[in-house]
């Protein structure tokens, strides 16, 4: 470590290169080869780590492993004797990272501040080797201590731009002063002389909502959150079903940010008293086209936005990828070749319901059928089906629509949900008179479903003759591969999820651990977990002699119908996902 103070020199791909072929980790002809190999204008520009990792070559000392980015910035790093640090975007406070030295500063050293703790700061560069930048911004930082990391040059290039711009972006928009008159529908406070709020077209509030936008699509988020606070605003994505707060910004650029995406969703700006419904198209950094539904809701310190990101790649899966099983799979296709009656899916909010019907209903739409659908709104625009969405404006409900569908000569109608007695009505006319009809309906599993459509005042005859089968879902976090971890089961925790029912208890499980593939979280993607009830016979007779929902489970049990907690047991032995899991997101009733 002696050497480290008494020198300063800049790290370049002869050294590099002279060092590791010193360490045995490339040989000389690997050597003469990137010498003698000429760069493109671009690649001038390329740190040599980069430059090395372009060439992907064999690691001489770990054989079948080649030397990528990541493996030379931890050589680099051991050699300057320096951890290395991998940025979690998710993670960053940007706004108290750039606060740490200016943006020309840290560009002219190539260094980031990573992390802020009370007595700390973690500096991040790709230049190890050149410390003259410590001693001044030491200086300025005292008491603080500073404690220096090796970045990936790939991220350091990016966040040094992001960071600054989305700061610059906000402080722009924003005057400290300011104060939001007309969104504060609880507080009222007159300010006067206030010009100087930021405009939804103002650039930099452009450039935010990019970057948002930008950033959602990366990391694979299925719900951006636009919350206002009192006087910070929030900005929270779910991944993969858990909120992740990911920038706290000053309540009235996160009101100009909201305008701004009203105005993108054709909205109606002026209206901050109701709740409005919006979609947005947009092109994610891959170049597909993404829909995304904007929702807007009016609380005590303005309007809350929650956009739902609909990426083409989810919506319409094979239900292999969904999770359904071989068995499953050939009953739900037997139910759905069936020429008329009710096919029911149940579930609450975000637990795939909308995916399962995109997807059945796609495989179903061929040219010799005719498929209509009725939503509230749209969620995807699919070229096979004829899509008609709900307008409560013009008194176009559920109810009204499937009674002109009708008309239309449909095969198959998916009604997007039954909520009330008259949609009940129209979707057993509707199966009544010949059409399969496909919905949703927000319960817990599969029996209480049928009772519910009692509750909305439907005739359990009624019910007996039309229900074919009821599909109720939940979604389940998956392990991450690369990190999941054998572990002992716990007993009384798989006692209580598998309790009436004769289930082998496996010796092991897995556990979450996390690394840096799943952002530490130990989980990666979601999977659905299924309650699959035909209606038969027995059950028919049951449901018309107006039995209660305990009748209806003990029949399903009969039948051999496993409810939803068994299905994710099977899915903690096959190793998918974890017994918490699990327990977090089903009905244990």
């Amino acid at each position: 470590m002696q050497t480290q103070t008494n020198f300063s020199f800049t790290v370049d791909v002869t050294w590099c290169l002279e060092q590791l072929q010193k360490d045995g980790r490339i040989t000389e002809r690997d050597k003469l080869l990137i010498q003698t190999t000429h760069r493109q204008k671009e690649q001038l520009k390329w740190h040599p780590l980069q430059w090395i990792a372009h060439f992907n070559l064999k690691d001489q000392l770990q054989a079948g492993s080649s030397l990528t980015l990541i493996r030379l910035c931890q050589w680099l790093g051991e050699k300057a004797g320096i951890p290395f640090f991998i940025i979690d975007p998710l993670k960053a406070d940007v706004a108290a990272l750039t606060n740490v030295m200016s943006q020309e500063f840290a560009v002219r050293n190539r260094i980031l501040a990573v992390e802020v703790h009370a007595d700390r700061i973690v500096i991040g560069t790709d230049q190890p080797f050149i410390t003259e930048w410590q001693t001044n911004l030491e200086r300025s930082l005292a008491p603080k201590k500073i404690e220096r990391v090796l970045l990936n040059p790939e991220q350091i290039q990016r966040y040094l731009l992001e960071y600054y711009q989305v700061s610059r972006a906000v402080s722009s928009s924003q005057n400290s002063n300011a104060f939001d008159r007309d969104n504060k529908g609880v507080e009222a406070l007159l300010q006067l002389g206030d010009a100087q709020n930021p405009d939804a077209n103002d650039q930099h509030i452009v450039k935010l909502v990019d970057w948002v936008l930008q950033f959602a699509f990366e990391q694979g988020a299925s719900d951006i959150h636009l919350e206002p606070r009192k006087d910070k605003g929030k900005v929270r994505f779910r991944i993969d079903g858990v909120l992740h707060t990911i920038y706290n910004m000053p309540a009235n650029t996160l009101m100009a940010v909201i305008s701004r995406i009203k105005i993108l969703g054709r909205m109606n700006v002026a209206e901050k008293r109701r709740p409005q419904d919006g979609r947005l198209k947009t092109r994610t950094p891959k170049g597909q086209e993404t829909e995304l539904r904007l929702s807007t809701l009016p609380t005590a310190f303005g309007e809350k936005l929650v956009m739902r990101i609909f990426d083409p790649e989810v919506l319409v899966r094979s239900f292999q990828q969904l999770g359904f099983g071989e068995h499953l799979l050939q009953s739900w296709d037997a139910l759905t070749q069936h020429s008329h009656g009710i096919i029911l899916v149940t579930g609450p909010t975000g637990s795939g319901k909308t995916t399962t019907l995109y997807s059945s209903l796609k495989q179903l739409a061929t040219e010799q059928v005719n498929v209509c659908t009725i939503e509230d709104p749209i969620e995807m625009l699919e070229p096979s089906f004829n899509q008609m969405q709900v307008n409560p404006a013009i008194e176009l409900g559920f109810a009204d629509g499937v009674r002109a569908l009708m008309r239309q000569d449909p095969d198959i109608i998916m009604v997007g949900e039954i909520r009330d007695h008259d949609t009940a009505n129209m979707a057993i006319q509707a199966a009544l008179t010949g059409h399969l009809v496909l919905s949703t309906l927000h319960t817990n599993d599969a029996p209480s479903s049928l009772t519910r459509l009692h509750d909305l005042g439907v005739q359990p005859f009624l019910t007996a003759a039309t229900i074919l089968g009821v599909l109720a879902q939940r979604l389940v976090r998956q392990l991450c591969p690369h990190c999941k971890q054998q572990t002992a089961i716990n007993p009384q925790e798989w006692e209580h999820l598998t309790f009436d029912y004769i289930m082998e208890m496996p010796e092991t499980m897995y556990k979450a651990v996390g690394c840096e593939a799943c952002r530490q979280t130990g989980y990666k993607g979601r999977v659905g977990i299924y309650e699959f009830m035909p209606v038969s016979l027995d059950s028919k007779t049951i449901i018309s002699a107006n039995g209660t929902l305990n009748d209806l489970k003990a029949q399903a049990k009969k039948e051999g119908i496993e409810p939803l907690r068994i299905a994710g047991a099977r899915k903690v032995i096959e190793g998918i996902t974890t017994l918490e899991e699990v327990l977090r997101v089903v009905p244990l009733s």
